[in-house]
């Protein structure tokens, strides 16, 4: 059995095993039946808020980087646009 490109860059990343499956899980998270938080707990035993703590503490990581540039600057992008997204309502609010 060869080798996927994923697990042959992780060997030289420094990136640990639970941060490769969080990674390998938002790539495809899709794939699995039902809602993603359901999959979460099927996958991870954690909860929802409990994973995307770790998730945004992967992504954050420049071993994470090395081991999926595409992916992890996809997510950095749709994180950075949710607090904007966030921090624009809360000035609407005040302003109000």
């Amino acid at each position: 059995m060869s080798a996927e490109p994923h697990d042959v860059a992780a060997a030289g990343t420094g990136i640990d095993q639970r941060a490769r499956q969080i990674l390998d899980f938002e790539r495809e998270w899709w794939r699995y039946a039902g809602a993603k938080e359901q999959a979460v707990r099927d996958q991870f035993d954690l909860s929802p808020t409990r994973y995307y703590q770790l998730l945004n503490e992967v992504i954050d990581d420049e071993a994470a980087l090395a081991y999926d540039p595409m992916l992890v600057k996809r997510l950095r992008r749709l994180r950075s646009a949710r607090q904007r997204q966030r921090a624009a309502r809360r000035l609407d609010a005040d302003a109000r």
